[in-house]
């Protein structure tokens, strides 16, 4: 009987409210005073899932606002107020239903990504038949097929094929990936146009996708400092109203002013304020591929002050790219050729970066390696000065200074001479983000005060990072605990973040006030953080710092109206301008504008 009340408390509310209606036409319109009778059922029938709730809270030992009303309710029907008792069942009834419809769409985020998983995959058989199998039956190792229109259904990686995938769900970024042959892919991706074959990697929890549900979750159920003073408020607030209440009748001896003040002094904005801005502000950061851990962490990130950054994968890209070339004679297209070409002979890590950067290779041409120096073709060179000075080529002063400034910005530098003359120096070095200096830049507009670079790499390197995104302090040549120790240094004076994606940077992510991984990082990096950006973008994190912010203030505002409304309310009662009905009518009001100002969030965007 009580699960069943408990189910259908919309359709007692809705009961309760056609009631009050005909009563109101009977005594109002037609002065049939027999409507009265209809606002006793109206109470009677909207009072019932109230005291239900009622007893099962005293059952354990919690005086709950289900208590007050139901007091309210009953003493109103005893007095005969049956109008007014009526009113506050169906307003309180109502408030619940437009919770509950609020908190269901602010989860909406949970849902939207539970529903991308596909239900079937699309199995390749030795046989290269196509089986299509329950995704809870893929094995690692599978191989899926994935065509023009279909969803990935694991994390993997393209063994054959190439296509254009949408994986916005996982990382936020709404511009379509090319992906073909040894390129990772997501579980939820959609395959926009091509097809590829996929082997399994991951499957169920253990996708990206899965994971990015499970912290969402978790992160929901998390309550913030604000949510967990509320509810230490509530169990005090709620037996204070009572015994207030109890005081005022022995005082005065008027019923109907001690059931009025229960009415009045519900919290019950109060309760619903702080969890639904948490929620709304958590599923907003989900659509955007930005992971909070929790309202706990919407409060810490909001009171940040410094971040401290890891440079590579970071604040770079993470790889190496041809940064400058300095000419003395012209490239020409012959040159491109024969670099390429040369480069493609070489398993040194600086190669990949040249192919890249010169094109397309003659893989005819016979190359010899001269360990610790570079490459021979002829009378070609390609390598480091010793290579020159081997081959009787010096540097003129102008072109030590060139390669003096050129390593001055980190970059690892080779040498192209030909027929005895030096051509060009090549610059090679992890190039910046795009929007790193931006991004950087408006973290300060919002409010950090310190940006810090702490790296293992090279202090050259990291040195002229800083310099320009004009940080406030780098450090680089650092180990795992040397970075912990500048953590622990940076917290005496404030809130400090530290944004970061390797092993290494598991210990400092796990020491500061909030650890941010990017999303294309280590999976221990993600585990010990506090907010995962899924795409890895710095525009992401500035996305993060901000709506941080605006859901904090988002809860203060809320409980500011909550608190504000009742008292003025008893205010209103002292005056004599309130009354029991109508200050339920304004009770539930307030908790319809926390609840809608909580649900700005959802909306929420920021443009930087």
């Amino acid at each position: 009987m009580i699960k069943y009340i408990n189910k259908h408390n919309n359709l007692v509310a809705m009961i309760t409210g056609v009631l009050i209606i005909l009563a109101f036409v009977s005594l109002k319109l037609l002065n049939i005073n027999s409507g009265k009778y209809l606002f006793l059922i109206g109470g009677i029938i909207g009072g019932i899932p109230i005291f239900v709730k009622a007893i099962e809270a005293i059952k354990i030992k919690v005086i709950s606002i289900d208590l007050l009303v139901s007091i309210a309710i009953i003493g109103g029907l005893l007095i005969g107020e049956f109008e007014e008792s009526a009113v506050v069942a169906f307003l309180f009834l109502f408030g619940n239903f437009l919770e509950q419809k609020t908190l269901k769409k602010t989860r909406n985020s949970i849902r939207q990504l539970v529903e991308l998983v596909p239900k079937k995959a699309n199995k390749k058989l030795d046989s290269g038949e196509i089986q299509e199998i329950p995704i809870d039956d893929l094995e690692i190792d599978d191989v899926v097929v994935i065509n023009t229109g279909g969803q990935i259904p694991a994390d993997g990686k393209v063994v054959a094929g190439r296509a254009n995938i949408n994986q916005s769900a996982i990382t936020g970024e709404s511009k379509l990936i090319s992906v073909n042959h040894s390129m990772d892919v997501f579980a939820g991706s959609i395959v926009d146009n091509g097809s590829i074959e996929v082997s399994v990697t991951r499957i169920g929890d253990e996708t990206t996708l899965g994971k990015i549900i499970e912290l969402v979750e978790e992160a929901q159920d998390t309550k913030s400092p604000a949510e967990k003073f509320i509810d230490r408020f509530a169990k005090f607030y709620t037996p204070i109203v009572l015994l207030i209440s109890l005081l005022v009748f022995a005082i005065t001896q008027n019923i109907k002013l001690a059931i009025t003040i229960l009415v009045l002094g519900c919290p019950g904005a109060l309760v619903i304020g702080a969890p639904v801005s948490i929620v709304a502000g958590i599923g907003n950061g989900a659509n955007k591929g930005i992971l909070l851990q929790g309202g706990n962490v919407i409060n810490q990130m909001a009171k940040v002050k410094t971040f401290i950054f890891d440079k590579t994968n970071t604040l770079t890209n993470g790889e190496m790219r041809v940064s400058i070339v300095k000419q003395y004679q012209t490239i020409l297209d012959e040159d491109k050729l024969l670099i390429s070409s040369m480069e493609q002979k070489s398993d040194h890590p600086l190669a990949k970066a040249m192919i890249q950067y010169f094109g397309k290779s003659n893989d005819a041409i016979e190359v010899a390696t001269v360990k610790g120096q570079g490459l021979v073709h002829k009378n070609v060179l390609l390598g480091n000065e010793k290579l020159l000075l081997k081959n009787n080529i010096t540097l003129t002063t102008s072109q030590y200074m060139d390669l003096y400034d050129i390593q001055n910005t980190g970059a690892s530098t080779i040498l192209y001479a030909k027929e005895g003359v030096i051509v060009a120096i090549i610059g090679i070095s992890d190039t910046l983000k795009p929007t790193a200096k931006s991004s950087l830049n408006e973290l300060r507009k919002l409010g950090a005060k310190n940006l810090v670079i702490l790296s293992g790499d090279n202090k050259i390197a990291v040195d002229y990072v800083a310099k320009q995104l004009l940080v406030d302090k780098s450090i680089g040549e650092l180990l795992p605990e040397q970075k912990v120790t500048y953590v622990k240094d940076l917290q005496k004076d404030s809130k400090v973040a530290f944004v970061g994606d390797g092993i290494n940077d598991s210990p400092s992510i796990a020491t500061a006030d909030i650890g941010i991984a990017m999303g294309n990082g280590t999976d221990v990096a993600i585990e010990t953080s506090d907010i995962v950006l899924a795409n890895s973008s710095l525009e992401n994190l500035v996305y993060a710092y901000v709506l941080s912010k605006k859901t904090f203030a988002n809860v203060k505002e809320n409980i500011f109206i909550a608190i504000g409304t009742v008292a003025l309310l008893l205010l209103g009662l002292a005056l004599g301008v309130i009354n029991m009905a109508s200050g339920m009518l304004f009770h539930e009001l307030s908790i319809l504008i926390v609840i809608l100002n909580g649900m700005r969030l959802i909306k929420y965007s920021y443009k930087n």
